[in-house]
């Protein structure tokens, strides 16, 4: 994800009005949840609006008399679809699930007794393959990268089938905080301070199963807060039998097949001996002597 943060202009006019206008830009991931935020606290007397590419989507006045998101700030627009919130105090603008058509420029306008205040972000969402699928044989290890790079305001969050199983905030790791965790990977987990990664060491069939990666970060001295949500798809395959069970069944092999061998001796052996009966009859009474008395 990539950002940056412009101050443009600032105005000061006595008697009169306060303009201050910024700009922020950002990039994110689609899919992701993204807090866009006013760095005020509103007062009875302000009224907080937001625009997106010059439509107005989100209105709350500072005593909360009008509170409304798309649809209901503007009927010609229903682009975001119950995606948008604000947050009361603030005025703080949170996008869910935000897709590439939300790319564009989120205008926020603050109007109070003695200013306004214009806050511009410059929205671009990238669509990356958020869903991985990885799969090793049985005692190898494996690697989960969560493909960001990890800052101090960063908290990320490892789940394995929906169950908290590693957590990093800021310099502060932890790993199987609880009994059932602890008694399924015994000790197989790594998890990497400096990058987030998430490594479990000889694996089991029983490691099988999806791995989730949230990660919160807030940005650009806390102008933009970004959660995202990386999943992998993980396949044990089982190596197969063991060397000693293996080795057990190639003996058990050359057994049958020495008895098969030797079955078919015995039958080469009679058919000769058969045949020559047949051309000498001293030979076959023999022969059928010997046979019966088996």
């Amino acid at each position: 994800m990539d950002y940056f943060i412009l101050l443009t202009l600032c105005v000061f006019v006595p008697g009169v009005f306060t303009v201050i206008t910024d700009r922020v830009t950002v990039s994110v991931m689609e899919g992701d949840t993204v807090t866009l935020y006013t760095n005020v606290t509103t007062t009875q007397q302000d009224e907080i609006l937001w625009y997106f590419n010059d439509t107005r989507i989100a209105v709350i006045a500072g005593d909360l008399s009008r509170i409304c998101t798309d649809v209901q700030c503007n009927e010609d627009t229903e682009r975001f679809r119950d995606r948008l919130s604000l947050e009361n105090q603030t005025g703080s603008l949170t996008i869910k699930n935000i897709q590439t058509a939300d790319t564009g420029v989120y205008q926020l306008k603050i109007f109070s007794r003695s200013s306004i205040s214009e806050k511009t972000f410059s929205v671009t969402v990238d669509a990356p393959d958020k869903v991985k699928t990885i799969s090793v044989k049985e005692g190898e290890s494996v690697t989960f990268e969560p493909g960001v790079i990890k800052t101090a305001n960063y908290v990320m969050r490892w789940y394995f089938n929906d169950s908290l199983i590693a957590e990093i905030t800021g310099d502060q790791s932890k790993i199987c905080t609880d009994d059932e965790c602890r008694e399924r990977f015994r000790d197989r987990l790594k998890l990497n301070n400096q990058t987030g990664s998430l490594t479990i060491t000889d694996t089991r069939t029983t490691d099988s199963g999806d791995y989730k990666v949230l990660i919160i970060s807030h940005i650009l001295q806390n102008s933009v807060s970004i959660t995202s949500l990386k999943t992998f798809i993980f396949t044990v395959i089982d190596s197969g039998l063991s060397s000693a069970a293996v080795a057990g069944i190639c003996v058990g092999v050359a057994v049958v097949l020495l008895f098969v061998a030797a079955a078919a001796a015995g039958v080469i052996y009679y058919c000769k001996c058969l045949q020559a009966g047949q051309n000498n009859p001293t030979a076959q009474s023999s022969l059928e002597v010997r046979y019966y008395a088996h």
